[in-house]
């Protein structure tokens, strides 16, 4: 029976080597433009190594039919099984040399990897010939004939043996079946972690084309399509003609002027962005939660602009990073930052800061992998990325990853050596299940949240360590601190899912740099974290008109509206009025007045019709 193991190990590692030749494959047919974009060679080979996760888990997902019949070869012998075999290595080798050759062609129109979007175009295929050269064309299948024939070469030669079994071991079959699935399984999601492995697991450079060529081909397509089978490149909430609709957006987004509040000393600040996980609006005694639960928080709001009408964008952490970073709102059934080949489109708050020559900061204390955040925040350019493996071993961590006060303290202690000015964002974690934080319970209410709370708390409490050291500092006074949620959460309140009041969350401007007399007042401008890019830039005097879907809310006349994308469906609002509505039902879990305006519905879906539409067309 030791055939049947060196059979599987030695499949396993073919593929491994496969992938590597298509790699390096690519590497060489885009050699100048790695030379063009300054890849350095041992920056190159290093894609090698951190490609080794996702390829692993790919491969892993292919020995599934190999594993099948080689547990019926032990204990069937049947030639035909053997061809069998070799058949479906073919194929899958041809597949994967077809989407190299497709990767190759598309990279140097769209700089993307192979996705659901270009599998699209094939319903054309006249049209996606006649795009390219006869020479080109050619080429690319001459490659791909050559690389799935040397390969299946090489597999026959090195890797591949028939199976001859003369007296089957039935023990050592059912031991076979038993153990090696969950072997597989958990190379399949990259390890036992609590997250599944994607992309951008192999992202690593500040080179886009060097994180794409390190992410396995098929397991990037397999992510693409998942994420777009619901809708197939058609729309789900066609509810207008689709020019009628971005007309109506065209005309929400209409402002009688465009000007500012001048609220900051400065217009050159230096910018923090603290996004606290899973906060709710309930937490905040000034917004209406119970007293005790955020204390340093409430201390925070003196010398601060509290925002009192503010929703998430979305319910998941990475569709809050779009809003922030790339002021771009959550949508239903998937999120932007899941699809390199889409999120590239998306400007960035961090090029613009970068360009403006300040040092940029990204920290977390777990693993950026969830909702592929790594992916999107290496694009997005910080010079310095900190997760959870940069932290000293010796550092105690949760179930997540390290606990906010020691991420909080990593921050503190770059920002003093950090060059002025400077942009920098972290992530809390504590207050996301399994709220392991290193404090004792302080509360005995909450019911079903009664955690939730405690680990509010302890975050809050780290907060105002972070800012009593902080305010010893000289670059405090010329700082820029925005307290906000990444979503909101169910609170102690159990709001139902599709209310404002769950998905309402704290929004805080803070810090001396903001002028005396708009210290310690509320603001009452309706928004979400999608308009922290416009807010942002207008107060820095800078344009900010490519980021479409932002509003300045320090603008008087900006529309006053709110914005909520779940996943099939919308929650809308405008002074006065609103409703929820879930597009598959097709029905309204709640409207705020039966009289709902028929205009106010028609801005809510046409919203919602133009984000997931823009999505789609990226």
């Amino acid at each position: 029976m030791k055939q049947i193991i060196v059979s599987l190990l030695k499949q396993l590692l073919f593929w491994m080597l496969f992938f590597a030749l298509a790699r390096l494959l690519f590497l060489l047919f885009y050699l100048s433009n790695l030379k063009t974009d300054g890849a350095g060679f041992f920056e190159t080979l290093s894609g090698f190594f951190y490609a080794l996760n996702l390829d692993l888990a790919t491969a892993c997902y292919l020995m599934i039919v190999p594993f099948f019949l080689l547990f019926i070869q032990s204990v069937w012998q049947k030639s035909a099984i053997n061809t069998i075999n070799k058949a479906y290595t073919f194929f899958m080798i041809l597949m994967y040399s077809l989407i190299t050759g497709g990767e190759l062609g598309l990279y140097a129109e769209w700089k993307t990897k192979l996705n659901y979007k270009a599998l699209n175009y094939l319903q054309h295929p006249t049209e996606v010939l006649n795009s390219a050269s006869t020479l080109e064309f050619f080429v690319l299948i001459l490659i791909v004939s050559g690389l799935t024939a040397l390969s299946f070469w090489i597999y026959r030669k090195y890797f591949y043996k028939n199976i001859k079994i003369e007296k089957p071991n039935y023990y050592f079959s059912l031991l076979f079946l038993i153990i090696t699935p969950p072997f597989i399984l958990v190379g399949m999601r990259g390890g036992i972690q609590q997250i599944p492995i994607i992309q951008s697991q192999s992202y690593y450079s500040d080179k886009n084309i060097l994180n794409l060529a390190a992410t396995n081909n098929a397991f990037n397509l397999y992510i693409s399509i998942i994420e777009n089978v619901n809708n197939f490149g058609k729309n789900p909430f066609n509810f207008y003609d689709l020019a009628d609709a971005k007309k109506t957006v065209e005309q929400i987004y209409t402002i009688q002027k465009d000007t500012t509040i001048s609220i900051l000393k400065t217009n050159r600040p230096n910018v923090v962005i603290l996004m606290l996980e899973s906060w709710s609006s309930d937490l905040i005694e000034s917004l209406g939660g119970e007293p005790g639960i955020t204390p340093e928080f409430r201390k925070l709001e003196k010398d601060g602009i509290l925002f009192s009408n503010m929703l998430s964008s979305g319910s998941r952490s990475e569709q809050g990073m779009a809003s922030i970073f790339g002021g771009f709102p959550a949508h239903p059934i998937s999120s932007i930052t899941k699809q390199p080949d889409k999120f590239v489109h998306l400007p960035s708050l961090v090029h613009i800061f970068n360009d403006l020559g300040y040092a940029t900061s990204f920290y977390f204390g777990g693993q950026l992998i969830y909702g592929n955040i790594k992916g999107y925040i290496i694009y997005n350019g910080f010079n310095r990325i900190i997760e959870g493996d940069n932290f000293d071993k010796s550092i105690p961590k949760g179930k997540l990853g390290v606990h906010d006060e020691f991420t909080l303290d990593r921050l503190y202690n770059d920002l003093n050596n950090e060059k002025q000015p400077f942009f920098a964002g972290l992530f809390t974690l504590s207050s996301h299940s399994p709220y392991d934080e290193p404090m004792e319970e302080i509360f005995d209410w909450g019911g079903n949240e009664n955690h939730y709370i405690n680990s509010a708390y302890y975050a809050d409490h780290c907060l105002g360590e972070f800012f009593k050291k902080a305010r010893t500092q000289p670059w405090f006074d010329s700082t820029l601190f925005i307290l906000t949620a990444d979503h909101s959460h169910n609170s102690y309140k159990n709001w139902p899912y599709h209310t404002v009041e769950y998905h309402s969350i704290p929004v805080l401007f803070y810090g001396n740099v903001i002028k005396d007399e708009y210290r310690g007042i509320k603001w009452e401008q309706p928004g979400s974290q999608v308009d922290f890019a416009a807010t942002i830039l207008a107060q820095m005097e800078l344009p900010h008109k490519q980021f479409n879907w932002s509003r300045d809310l320090f603008n008087p006349y900006v529309p006053k509206f709110r914005y909520f994308g779940f996943d099939n469906g919308v929650i809308w609002t405008e002074p006065g009025n609103g409703f929820s509505y879930d597009a598959d039902l097709k029905m309204y879990y709640w409207k705020k007045s039966d009289s709902l305006n028929e205009q106010i519905i028609k801005n809510g879906k046409s919203y919602l019709q133009a984000v997931f539409q823009e999505y789609i067309d990226y």
